[in-house]
């Protein structure tokens, strides 16, 4: 593990800029040519290259002192945090800045999701309330971090406050498990979830759920539009969201305790209003506790009670006023001016 460490930081360090390598090099060669005069008993030559070392020795720490302070970090020593760098990369479990105090990131939790979700008051204030029950240890052990059903109209950020929540809970965007549950409307592909059975094709490639959630145990999996799915995977939900794991079709048991389960839907929002893309202007918006009853209706009616009964929020999400819909376009358009600026 150790070696492993001092590998990636010797890597780390190959990124070390032109001008101090020459600094480096340019304190090598003199320290070199001291040692040979003194040996040579030319103390005077000896004199000016200490002189000469003193000058590069404090040339370099200033540099070096510039680097730490733009935020790119030298390491000369392997640390307890860059072994968990390692150990992060081997087990897929993230491993928490140090520098930041786990509570007070909790506490801003609403801001930091809302610097990417634009509205939706509702749904990230009772998304971060359950998360912080989970973090305070007052959830179920043998059942997942968290799951949630969020509902509402096509394109009122849905999807993107999952992604949101896997770049903050795991600091990383691609923490995020995604599944389309279009394709799992018929009854044969629900295996493709924990795996083939033996005899059939696929048996050695895994589940495309338990595979995922095995290499990276500490994810948010998204099921998106979860009402297209087949009534058989709800059989599978049951059991993750009751006993927090799954076996696949080699016998392996998946944990899918440190995980957080978003299933996403539209059901009972499709005849609310002609446009269907979820922005509206604020004084023609449709009564959200109107369009709330309607949606609930219909997820009592296409949904079974044991399972809802499990789930830990339903959330339903508002439409989109004019307001917030500039303000999408605005976060967009800096997206695309970051992207742009990053090529160049």
């Amino acid at each position: 593990m150790i070696d492993e460490a001092g590998s990636r930081l010797r890597l780390q360090r190959m990124d070390t800029p032109d001008d101090l390598r020459e600094l480096e090099t340019d304190l090598a060669e003199v320290v070199q040519r001291k040692k040979a005069a003194v040996e040579s008993q030319d103390f005077e030559e000896a004199g000016r290259l200490r002189d000469r070392e003193k000058e590069l020795q404090s040339r370099k720490a200033e540099r070096e002192s510039e680097i730490r302070s733009s935020g790119v970090d030298l390491f000369d020593e392997v640390d307890e945090e860059a072994v968990a760098e390692v150990l992060s990369v081997w087990t897929g479990i993230p491993v928490y800045k140090l520098t930041e105090e786990e509570t007070q990131k909790l506490l801003r939790m609403e801001d930091d999701l809302h610097k990417r979700v634009i509205g939706q008051e509702d749904a990230i204030g009772a998304v971060s309330q359950a998360i912080r029950r989970t973090r305070a240890g007052l959830k179920d052990p043998k059942r997942p971090s968290g799951s949630f059903i969020f509902l509402g109209p096509s394109g009122v950020g849905k999807t993107e406050l999952a992604k949101t929540l896997a770049e903050f809970l795991f600091g990383d965007e691609q923490a995020l498990i995604a599944l389309d549950m279009s394709e799992y409307m018929e009854k044969h592909t629900v295996s493709r979830l924990i795996g083939s059975p033996p005899g059939y094709i696929g048996y050695e490639e895994g589940g495309q759920l338990t595979e995922a959630v095995r290499r990276r145990p500490f994810s948010v999996v998204l099921f998106d539009e979860i009402e297209k799915a087949h009534p058989d995977v709800f059989n599978t939900l049951l059991q993750i969201l009751e006993e927090g794991r799954l076996t696949d079709s080699q016998g392996r048991t998946v944990d899918f305790r440190n995980t957080v389960l978003i299933m996403t839907s539209n059901l009972g929002t499709a005849d609310l209003r002609k446009a269907n893309l979820g922005f509206v202007k604020a004084g023609e918006a449709i009564s959200y506790e109107r369009m709330k009853a309607k949606v609930q209706d219909a997820l009592k009616t296409n949904f079974r009670p044991e399972f809802l009964n499990r789930i830990d929020e339903t959330i339903v999400f508002h439409e989109l006023t004019m307001e917030e819909v500039v303000r999408v376009v605005d976060l967009m358009i800096r997206r695309v001016v970051d992207q742009l600026a990053g090529q160049g």
